[in-house]
Formats: C-alpha cells, sequence, structure tokens
C-alpha cells in the first residue's frame, strides 16, 4: 500500500548566501524530489517552507551557515516545528568528484542529514549567551584596532628626528599617548607638519578605542554577574573568558550532550593518531580558537597562582611532561570542571529545563 503524500516525510537542505537561497527536497528514501531558490527575507522563507511541505510532512532541515546568512531562515524553520542541523560544506575530496554547484551544495545538505552525518544542533541567536558573543566580537576589534594604532604610533617616532623621538617616545603606551595627544607643531616643514598631524590623531584614536574597550568590559562584567554567577566564582575565570565560554556553547544548552562535546567545540578534546604499532593522540587544531585561547587563559593563571594547579603540574613534570604538555591537559580538565557549571548558567538564563 501506498503511503499518502501528506504522511511522507521529506527533507530539506539549504545552500545559503546573501541575496538568494537555494533549496532541495529528497525524499526519506534519498529521491531527489525538486530544487527551489527563494530571496533572503521573510517571504521568501515562507515560500521554501510551503513548498516543501506540500511534498510531504518536512520534520529535519540541513543549512548551511545556521549562524551568518542561514539566521534567519533558521528561524523560521524552528518556529513551524522543522528540527534544523548545522551542515558543514562538503570536504574537498568530495567536490572535486562531485563538482560544485549552489543545487549540489544544497542536495549535499539534505543528504548528509538522511544520512545522520549532520547532527549539530544550531545555537539560539536570542539570549545572554549571543548578548556576551555581540560584545566580544566588537571587543575583539577594538583591541586589535587600540594595538595597531599604538604600533604605528611607536613606528613613526622610531623613525622620527632623534630630538623628537627622544621628548615623545615612552616605554608606556599610556604615557607615548599623552605625549603625542598634546602636541601642536613639531616645525613648520611639510614632513614636520603631516608628523604632527599623524601623532596627534593615532593618539586621539588610541584614547577612543581604549574608552571603548572599557564600556566593553563594563557590560561583559555585568551581564556574567547576572548569567555566569556559578562561572564567574571559579578561580582564573573572569568576565571575558565567561562570556566567551558561554557564548560559544549558545543559548541553547541541550547542544552540549556531554563535556566532550564541549571540550570539541573548544579544540581541546585529543584525536587519535595511531598507526601499526604506535598508540598516541595529537592536538585538535579544530574548534572555535577564541574559546581555546580563554582556556589557555584560565590555565595560565592556575599554573601560576592556584596551589591545586600547581601540585598537579609538579606531579606531572615528575613523570616527564613538558610544560606545554602539561598545558594541554590542563585545558581539557578545565572543561571537565567547568561544563556543569556552563550547563547551570545556561539552563537558567535561558529558561530551559534539561533532564
Amino acid at each position: 500500500m501506498s503511503i499518502p503524500s501528506s504522511k511522507r516525510e521529506v527533507i530539506l537542505g539549504v545552500d545559503t548566501h546573501l541575496d538568494i537561497h537555494m533549496g532541495v527536497l529528497i525524499s526519506s528514501t534519498g529521491k531527489l524530489l525538486g530544487e527551489l531558490p527563494t530571496e533572503t527575507n521573510t517571504a521568501g522563507y515562507q515560500k521554501l517552507l510551503k513548498w516543501a511541505q506540500s511534498f510531504g510532512q518536512l520534520n529535519r532541515a540541513g543549512v548551511e551557515g545556521t549562524g551568518t546568512y542561514g539566521a534567519g531562515l533558521t528561524r523560521v524553520l524552528r518556529e513551524h516545528g522543522v528540527t534544523v542541523y548545522e551542515v558543514n560544506r562538503p570536504d574537498r575530496s568530495r567536490r572535486r568528484l562531485q563538482g560544485k554547484s549552489d543545487p549540489i551544495d544544497a542536495e549535499n545538505a539534505a543528504r548528509a542529514v538522511l544520512a545522520g552525518r549532520a547532527v549539530a544542533i544550531p545555537k539560539e541567536q536570542s539570549g545572554a549567551a549571543e548578548a556576551m558573543r555581540i560584545i566580544c566580537v566588537a571587543r575583539r576589534s577594538a583591541v586589535k584596532a587600540k594595538t595597531q594604532a599604538i604600533n604605528q604610533l611607536r613606528a613613526l617616532l622610531i623613525s622620527a628626528p632623534d630630538d623628537i623621538r627622544a621628548r615623545l617616545l615612552r616605554s608606556k603606551p599610556e604615557d607615548c599617548v599623552a605625549a603625542c595627544a598634546r602636541l601642536r607643531s613639531l616645525g613648520e616643514t611639510p614632513h614636520l607638519h603631516a608628523l604632527t598631524i599623524s601623532l596627534r590623531v593615532l593618539a586621539k584614536r588610541w584614547r577612543i578605542l581604549a574608552e571603548e574597550i572599557k564600556e566593553h568590559d563594563r557590560a561583559l562584567d555585568e551581564l556574567t554577574a547576572q548569567h555566569a554567577k556559578r562561572l564567574r566564582q571559579q578561580f582564573g575565570v573572569g568576565p571575558q573568558t565567561a562570556a566567551i565560554l558561554l557564548s560559544v556553547a549558545g543559548d541553547n544548552p541541550e547542544r552540549l550532550r556531554n563535556e566532550a562535546a564541549l571540550a570539541a567545540l573548544c579544540g581541546v578534546n585529543p584525536l587519535p593518531a595511531s598507526s601499526g604499532k604506535t598508540v598516541r593522540h595529537r592536538l585538535n587544531r579544530g574548534g572555535s580558537r577564541t574559546a581555546n585561547n580563554a582556556l589557555w587563559t584560565i590555565a595560565m593563571v592556575r599554573m601560576r597562582s592556584e596551589p591545586r594547579t600547581r601540585a598537579y603540574m609538579a606531579r606531572r613534570e615528575c613523570e616527564g611532561l613538558s610544560t606545554k604538555e602539561i598545558h594541554r591537559c590542563l585545558k581539557r580538565y578545565i572543561v571537565r570542571e567547568l561544563y556543569p557549571l556552563i550547563l547551570a548558567d545556561l539552563t537558567e538564563s535561558s529558561g530551559y529545563y534539561l533532564t
């Protein structure tokens, strides 16, 4: 007996772009049912959803770029009860064999869901964790621009005439900036006039960026004090590291099935690299490098100041491990320690109740 089309399950795959999304639909048996390009707006998302539902029951969808170009579509699909999975782009070897086009990528996304390869649940971008991520993004760019400003200012001073360099160049950035910000005129020549303007502008830029970073730090301190209480109480965890770890975890804590999943997100899970008689593991170069750096910072603070960690270091050094190897082990153990606290903070903040 044939199954009615209204009861037949279909799976949607979407290749997302800035202006146009390409949707491809397959059946539960892998049969290609059709493809539809849509515009990246609410009307286009609704059109794609109705088109997919006209073929059967849509319960699952694989979407590329759920945190960027596909964020809007992901929200609409979730609102209509569709489970959305994050799909990574196909590896290069597969692309060399199959070719590259938007319909092919969308079909691969659908087949990844059907085969069970796509299991990652996208982040929900509507809670405290997303707010922390936004502030961290802005702060990171401000820190980078501030470093560039002081480096450019010092480079100009190093190549300046000796009397100007001796008068303005200081070891502390604050003193160097203060001296350059007070400049009126270094001389009447075009070179000295241009140098005066450039030094003064760079000094003002550095001060503006310093105030911007302080504003971001205040916002992160308030957010983490309210939504990361348990995490902030741990040794070596400050507002920035707490915000980074929560933003990587996301607002929906059901994404983190266990502490190994969080370790993989942070790139601190050791990967097997055995061959023949050699049995070993190697460092994971994947995951969020920002979260990895946050764990590195926490480990460094504990290695310097926490008695428990210093005792662990002494024991592992006696076993023959290098400082770098001990640091890698510590990052993994820190994830194990912080995972239940992150989960509890996310659950309390988002209103989820996990069983």
